[in-house]
Order: C-alpha cells, then structure tokens, then sequence
C-alpha cells in the first residue's frame, strides 16, 4: 500500500477518533456556534458606522469573526494539542516504529483539520446565514476560499510548530490557550478595535489571526467593491506558513522531553 492511501486510512481513523470523543467534538464544533449565538443575541443589533460613513449591523462582524475563531480552533487548537498528546503517551515514537510513514501521519491529522474546518465554515455560514440575516459572500467566494485555504495551511503549521515548545500533555491547554486567546481578543474577532489604541493595532498586525480577520471582514462587507482578494493580508499568512514550515522541521520532536 503506497504513501498516499497510508495517509487517506489516516485521516478515516482521525476522523474516527473526533466524532467518538464528545468533548472533543463539543469543544470544536458547538463552542464557536455558542459565541455566535451570544455575541449576537446581545450586540447583533447594534449598528456601526464604518470609514466610508455605511452603516450595517454588528452581526455582519460577527458572523466572520466567529468564522475565524473556529478555523483557528479546528487547525492551531486542534493539531497542537493531539500531537503534544500522541508524543507524550510515546504514541509518536511507536508509530515511527511502524510502516507507517512520519508524514502519513501527520498529512491524516492535517487534512482530518482542514475537513473540519470546511464543516465549520459551512455550519457558521449557514448560521449567520439563517438566524441572523447575514448576506453571505458568494460574488467574493473566489478570495473567501483562498483566504481559508491559506489560512487553514498556516495553522496547521503553526499548531505543529508550538508543540516544539510544549514539554509535556499536562501544559499543552496552557500553552495552546495562551499562546492564541489573548490575540484573538485584539485581532477584530470578538471586538472591534476601530477604537483601540494604536499600539495594540499594530502589535495584532504582527501576527496571522488579525490577517485573516480582516480579510474576511473585508469578504462579507457588503459595501467593499471589487474581488475581495486582500493580497497584503494573505502575504502575512503566508510569511507565516513558511516561518512555522521551518521551525517545525528544525525543532519538532517525535519523543517526549525526559
């Protein structure tokens, strides 16, 4: 059996595992619905006034918004947690004992990823969609896609990069939460900085969750003219991706710290 149906049978058995885990599932599929549902009910109604004096409703941010936090869930979240596990129950190192290939492995993890990223946009979409009455993009679907592809690619890595610097199972959620909570509260995911001070800004700008933020605010503004492609925005993930592609294949340890 080749490399590539290896790594197929891989993402079936993570696939697996996910949907046989409750909390797992909850956590990731039914934690960024609640968020929606709250931030809505409470501030959906309220309108904003944006640079161009166009005025529309909150949920219109936190429909994306929310977007973004369960991607970042289901790829960052998701990856460096069951990696920081599997290495520390010596699952890694037993698999690398294995026909298995190392990156059959990790491609199973990675895809499983990216289809439960594509299952939450649509369950978000759909949401924002039916319950509160946000027009989704579909004549920007083209950049929307490529955003959350590019985006999709750049957790991912990054959630194999911060296991290097997790020592061990017992301060993975410690590490994971710190290292994204605090960003996705200054990166116009859950609040919006049009206020905010200008240092804050331009600390969020230095990393990737403020990035894709934005362009996707940019995608479901219904008043932005044009394709929707934020190419600045998508060049910052990218800088991303191939800083966290490096990191990780200098630093990614396939044992436990002793």
């Amino acid at each position: 059996m080749n490399s590539i149906m290896l790594a197929l049978r891989q993402v079936r058995y993570e696939n697996s595992a996910f949907w046989r885990n409750p909390a797992a599932a909850f956590f990731t599929i039914v934690f960024p619905l609640m968020f929606m549902v709250i931030f809505n009910l409470i501030f959906g109604s309220q309108e904003v006034t944006d640079e161009s004096g166009n005025t529309y409703n909150l949920s219109t941010f936190y429909v994306p918004g929310i977007m973004v936090f369960a991607v970042v869930g289901a790829t960052y979240t998701n990856v460096a947690m069951g990696i920081s596990f599997a290495r520390d129950g010596g699952l890694l190192k037993r698999m690398r004992g294995t026909p298995l290939p190392s990156w059959s492995y990790l491609a199973g993890k990675i895809v499983h990823s990216v289809l439960l990223t594509v299952l939450l946009v649509i369950i978000v979409a759909g949401a924002g969609w039916l319950a509160f009455d946000v027009d989704l993009p579909t004549t920007k679907l083209p950049s929307v896609l490529l955003t959350l592809a590019i985006a999709a690619a750049t957790f991912c890595t990054l959630g194999l990069a911060v296991t290097s610097i997790i020592p061990n199972a017992d301060a993975a959620p410690a590490i994971v939460n710190a290292s994204i909570l605090p960003l996705l509260f200054i990166s116009d995911v859950f609040i919006p900085l049009d206020d905010a001070p200008v240092w804050l800004t331009t600390l969020a700008d230095v990393f990737p969750v403020r990035h894709m933020a934005l362009a996707m605010h940019s995608a479901f503004n219904p008043f932005e003219a044009g394709a929707g492609f934020e190419w600045a925005h998508l060049l910052v993930m990218a800088a991303w991706l191939v800083a966290g592609a490096l990191f990780t294949i200098r630093f990614f340890r396939w044992e436990p710290r002793r």
